[in-house]
């Protein structure tokens, strides 16, 4: 753990007026800079190493697609936290990718500092890199605490960002097929 950022959240403490030998406050920094940590931990992973060895050869052709990835991240211009889920989905171009590698990508962007739109094109672009598919697509969905408990105080917004790369951006009948895969909503037991 850093000390550094616990004392940064020490003296964050005291500025804000608070007295951090309160007893609800002793071990605060301590727990705060694990928590900022662990948010951020993005920073210190890598694709590839995310990726590792699960892109095996395949002769699938149709659309993969996984959706509602949860994920939790931090907006850089108020350091406030977004969250909401991402739809990801690829066409196979002879390699596929292990499922879960789809969910932990968007975790390795969405724990830094990050603005949605930014996100989603690296989530998109990054499975492009690793499988060079005939396409992909990435969606995200998320509310904004710098949106809904700040400024202008709008708790029901919620903001889409898209970006589409190959066969997804050139061929609207395979665009409509992938929305209308995600706004499909299912409840399992």
């Amino acid at each position: 753990m850093s000390e550094k950022l616990e004392q940064i959240y020490l003296s964050l403490l005291q500025e804000i007026g608070e007295d951090p030998n309160r007893e609800g406050l002793k071990k605060t920094p301590a727990r705060a800079a694990r928590a900022l940590q662990f948010l951020m931990r993005g920073y210190h992973q890598t694709v590839e190493e995310i990726v590792n060895d699960a892109v095996f050869e395949e002769s699938v052709e149709d659309m993969i697609v996984v959706r509602d990835i949860e994920f939790f991240s931090m907006c850089e211009h108020h350091l406030l936290p977004f969250f909401g889920f991402a739809h990801v989905a690829y066409i196979p171009n002879g390699k596929i990718i292990g499922i879960s590698k789809i969910a932990r990508i968007v975790d390795v962007f969405a724990r830094r500092l990050q603005v949605q739109e930014r996100m989603t094109q690296q989530i998109a672009e990054a499975l492009q890199d690793v499988l060079q598919p005939r396409g992909v697509v990435c969606v995200t969905e998320a509310k904004h605490l710098c949106m809904m408990a700040r400024g202008v105080e709008k708790r029901s917004s919620n903001v889409s960002s898209s970006y589409l790369t190959g066969v997804f951006r050139d061929n609207p009948p395979t665009r409509q097929e992938f929305y209308e895969l995600i706004q499909q909503r299912r409840t399992y037991l």
